[in-house]
Protein backbone atom coordinates (compact mmCIF):
# COMPACT_ATOMS: atom_id res chain seq x y z
CA UNK A 1 0.00 0.00 0.00
CA UNK A 2 1.26 3.46 -0.79
CA UNK A 3 1.97 6.23 1.54
CA UNK A 4 -0.91 8.12 0.07
CA UNK A 5 -3.29 5.82 0.93
CA UNK A 6 -1.99 4.76 4.32
CA UNK A 7 -2.90 8.62 4.93
CA UNK A 8 -6.63 8.61 3.47
CA UNK A 9 -5.38 10.64 0.45
CA UNK A 10 -3.88 13.84 2.18
CA UNK A 11 -1.20 14.78 -0.12
CA UNK A 12 2.25 16.48 0.93
CA UNK A 13 2.63 20.00 -0.64
CA UNK A 14 5.71 21.95 -1.75
CA UNK A 15 6.41 25.21 -0.07
CA UNK A 16 8.53 27.15 -3.00
CA UNK A 17 10.58 30.25 -1.88
CA UNK A 18 9.79 33.43 -2.58
CA UNK A 19 12.24 33.15 -5.07
CA UNK A 20 11.23 30.17 -6.54
CA UNK A 21 7.71 31.88 -6.96
CA UNK A 22 9.08 34.54 -8.66
CA UNK A 23 10.52 32.32 -11.22
CA UNK A 24 7.65 30.32 -11.54
CA UNK A 25 5.20 33.70 -12.35
CA UNK A 26 7.96 35.10 -14.69
CA UNK A 27 8.28 31.78 -16.64
CA UNK A 28 4.18 31.12 -16.51
CA UNK A 29 4.06 35.36 -18.10
CA UNK A 30 6.55 33.93 -20.68
CA UNK A 31 4.63 31.13 -21.67
CA UNK A 32 1.45 33.11 -22.06
CA UNK A 33 2.97 35.91 -24.30
CA UNK A 34 4.42 33.37 -26.65
CA UNK A 35 1.15 31.90 -27.15
CA UNK A 36 -0.54 35.23 -27.41
CA UNK A 37 2.02 36.05 -29.76
CA UNK A 38 1.96 32.39 -31.88
CA UNK A 39 -2.26 33.13 -32.10
CA UNK A 40 -2.14 36.63 -33.58
CA UNK A 41 0.76 35.23 -36.39
CA UNK A 42 -1.80 32.29 -36.79
CA UNK A 43 -4.47 35.42 -37.44
CA UNK A 44 -2.39 37.41 -39.41
CA UNK A 45 -0.67 34.90 -41.66
CA UNK A 46 -4.87 33.62 -42.27
CA UNK A 47 -5.93 36.70 -43.17
CA UNK A 48 -2.88 37.53 -45.47
CA UNK A 49 -3.93 34.21 -47.29
CA UNK A 50 -7.81 34.43 -47.32
CA UNK A 51 -7.59 38.39 -48.61
CA UNK A 52 -8.58 41.15 -46.43
CA UNK A 53 -11.86 41.29 -48.29
CA UNK A 54 -12.72 38.43 -45.85
CA UNK A 55 -13.65 40.81 -43.21
CA UNK A 56 -15.71 43.01 -45.25
CA UNK A 57 -18.45 39.74 -46.19
CA UNK A 58 -22.34 39.89 -44.87
CA UNK A 59 -23.03 37.81 -41.76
Amino acid sequence: MNETASTGGARETVKLTPEQERARRRRNLWIALSLAAFMALVFFITLAKLGAAVLDRPL
